[in-house]
């Protein structure tokens, strides 16, 4: 392929590596609340070097170019307004799957212009078509599941384990094919035939609950699909950006399964679902659950001292983060001390609470990590668990037997008062009741999240 270098290329390579450093700079912001947003604009900026660098230095079409810029920045920001929060894990899973998607398809043009390819070029384009192609349509399939678009539990088929193996073999097989024979391109179609198979039936028998750690993955694949279309191209920051991604992704993805006391292996494989001898909900709940209203919960305020709120995935459903940020202040204003309980993998991916909650401007010293408040939770005269449910069940501590037994939870249920806000005593993702319901400390306020805090609210102002 000829290209029309207008920089040289020693300063084009200093720019990847500028690029390169904004890259870290930045990864390393996003853990953080209080640098996140600096540290997604210094990514930003390295990506945007990288961009232009690139442009600069080959001989493009560039009214193809901004055609796509144009085209694509519309359909971002589009999204960008119009996608709820509640929404963004899908988004996710969809921006993945177009990562690997885009993955193949410049990973095959160029290895369709390249005259002669050597081995390394081969083997790479085999593999970004094989890694692009699972992560494009194993994306869609997880888009479809946290979408509702197709069914959320888990779909066991005989055998596919089996097809799973027989299918991934296959494709291996055609990379070593294309690498012995760079002529025979329709090897590399083959493969990515093969592979969108195989994204399809890797992620469609896992299970709603599961899915926020699959997309972690399939982000990561997304990256090394990408680090493979760079050694194509002999492209480095391509190469850099997509290393990167893949490291991240699969330490995310270590972290949640541990979050969850799982291994990758049970959520690809195994199952999170009731057991066959597990408790009924009307075991677990019959004559226990005593309801409450907003009244009688403004009345728990004038005693207490300190309260902690602890969100979960109904309070992004009702957006309800101002009201709770409302609460919060009145509390305050009365000499209360008002905290926030974290969970590890609250809500539908890591971090989902801490943005809800830094969007009403909650103050980032009041979000107390899971382990952090666990130790303090005896003190705490209110708990108020809004939305939450597998999370705060203590069933994972006392139930060996259980689909949860061992996940780290937020101890809820050793607070003085538990109000837990819930539509219903329907079950979390885990499909199970949850004991802290019927607990002898706990009032359930039902009703949607945001109507019962905004009425809670009203009687505290006029109590």
């Amino acid at each position: 392929m000829q290209q029309h270098f207008l920089i040289p290329d020693s300063w084009v390579n200093l720019a990847y590596v500028a690029a390169a450093i904004l890259f870290i700079v930045g990864l390393k912001g996003l853990t953080h609340p209080r640098t996140a947003v600096r540290g997604n604009l210094q990514s930003a900026l390295g990506m945007l070097l990288a961009v232009v660098v690139t442009l600069l230095a080959d001989g493009l079409a560039y009214q193809w170019i901004l055609l796509g810029a144009l085209i694509g920045g519309l359909v971002g920001g589009i999204a960008a307004v119009r996608v709820r929060m509640t929404q963004m894990p899908e988004m996710v899973a969809l921006f993945n799957g177009f990562g690997g998607g885009a993955s193949v398809l410049v990973a095959g043009a160029a290895f369709m212009l390249t005259a002669d390819p050597g081995a390394r070029t081969t083997v790479s384009t085999g593999l970004s078509g094989l890694i692009g192609s699972v992560t494009f349509t194993g994306s869609l399939i997880a888009f479809g599941k946290l979408a509702e678009i197709l069914p959320g539990g888990q779909i066991g088929l005989p055998g596919l384990k089996a097809f799973n193996a027989l299918m991934g073999a296959a494709a291996l097989a055609c990379v070593g094919w294309l690498t012995v024979d760079p002529t025979a391109t329709e090897a590399y179609w083959i493969i990515v035939a093969i592979a969108g198979v195989l994204g399809v039936t890797l992620t469609i028998p896992i299970g709603g609950a599961d899915m926020p750690v699959v997309i972690s993955l399939l982000n990561s694949y997304s990256g090394l699909a990408a680090a493979a279309t760079g050694f194509v191209l002999m492209n480095n920051v391509l190469i850099i950006a997509g290393s990167l991604v893949g490291a991240s992704g699969i330490i995310l993805t270590r972290i949640m399964c541990k979050a969850m006391n799982r291994s990758l292996g049970h959520v690809l494989f195994g199952s999170l679902g009731p057991g066959a001898d597990g408790p009924s909900a009307d075991d677990v709940y019959g004559g226990k659950v005593k309801a409450t209203s907003p009244d009688e919960v403004a009345m728990l305020f004038d005693t207490a001292r300190r309260v902690l709120f602890v969100p979960g995935y109904g309070l992004a459903v009702a957006q309800a983060q101002h009201v709770v940020k409302n609460l919060a202040g009145i509390l305050e204003g009365r000499g209360i001390v008002v905290e926030y309980g974290i969970h590890p993998v609250a809500g539908r991916m890591p971090g989902h609470m801490n943005v809800l909650l830094a969007e009403a401007d909650v103050p980032y010293e009041q979000l107390k990590e899971m382990d952090e408040i666990n130790q303090e939770i005896e003190q705490v005269d209110v708990c108020m668990v809004i939305g939450a449910n597998d999370v705060v069940n203590p069933v994972a501590r006392t139930d060996p037997r259980s689909p949860i037994a061992g996940m780290p939870i937020i101890d809820v249920d050793k607070a003085r008062t538990v109000v837990v806000v819930k539509r219903s005593l329907s079950p979390g993702f885990a499909g199970i009741p949850n004991p802290l319901f019927a607990a002898d400390n706990c009032l359930m306020l039902f009703g949607d999240g945001k109507k019962a805090l905004m009425e809670l609210v009203e009687s505290l102002k006029n109590s």
